[in-house]
């Protein structure tokens, strides 16, 4: 993958106790060489870097989340989990800004080694309370889809318990389709699954950047409404309110 691409797609979410509940919402996905955005900025009037526009990535959504280098920010912890990261690509998988706002509940780096092979994935989880966590996850073989597991540490739903497990499965974004499966288990029951799909991948370009801004608008606006508007409806189920907990140590854990 070369270009920097755009995806169309679905997020799905289903709770499966102690009642089910379900919701789905289309959504668009950046994915593109985090080395490659100040090049991409320079081609599209519509897309910048680190500035407002009708759609933006900026270093203070990411990382250190305080405007510093991202790129650097992940090599380093990577480089401290046993990775060689000389001469790696960080591709990004994510939602942009638009009009200056996004939320990203998940955000991906995949970490390709310098030889082409997938060596780990940096699952970057954010809360509506402003928190954020990193889970880098090694990958083992070469098989797709990519099967990781590890536990739950970072507070996310007040919906759900802490005592839980994830269990992800990745198609890397390398072709025309991806897909990402979340799954959270509480011992041996299923507790919630949540799939985030792309497909027809599209070159980012100002038209294809226009075309999504008309067919799916303020697309990141919808996503936080959506997310407080769900947790309405779970209240009204009779959902129990868990209150938040302190944020791991350190804002990257890897295994």
């Amino acid at each position: 993958m070369t270009n920097p691409r755009l995806y169309t797609g679905l997020v799905y979410h289903a709770r499966h106790k102690p009642f089910v509940h379900e919701f789905r919402y289309r959504v668009f996905t950046f994915v593109m060489d985090w080395a490659e955005r100040d090049r991409l900025a320079r081609q599209c009037r519509l897309f910048s870097v680190n500035r407002f526009n009708l759609f933006s990535l900026n270093d203070k959504d990411h990382g250190p989340r305080d405007g510093s280098d991202v790129d650097a920010w992940i090599r380093g912890y990577a480089h401290e989990s046993g990775l060689d990261m000389e001469g790696a690509r960080i591709i990004f998988q994510g939602f942009p800004r638009v009009l200056g706002y996004v939320f990203n509940p998940l955000s991906l780096f995949y970490l390709y080694h310098r030889d082409g092979h997938l060596m780990a994935v940096l699952h970057q989880v954010k809360n509506t309370f402003g928190g954020q966590h990193g889970y880098l996850l090694k990958v083992k073989g070469e098989n797709a889809p990519i099967k990781q597991e590890t536990d739950k540490i970072f507070y996310v739903s007040p919906f759900i318990d802490m005592d839980c497990r994830y269990r992800f499965t990745l198609t890397p974004p390398d072709g025309n389709t991806f897909f990402t499966a979340i799954h959270q288990d509480e011992g041996e029951s299923k507790v919630l699954t949540a799939t985030w799909t792309g497909e027809n991948a599209m070159t980012i370009t100002d038209k294809t950047l226009s075309t999504v801004f008309v067919t799916i608008p303020l697309m990141t606006i919808k996503v936080i409404m959506g997310i407080h508007w769900q947790a309405l409806r779970l209240v009204l189920k009779g959902a129990k309110y868990r209150s938040p907990t302190l944020e791991p140590s350190q804002p990257v854990t890897w295994k």
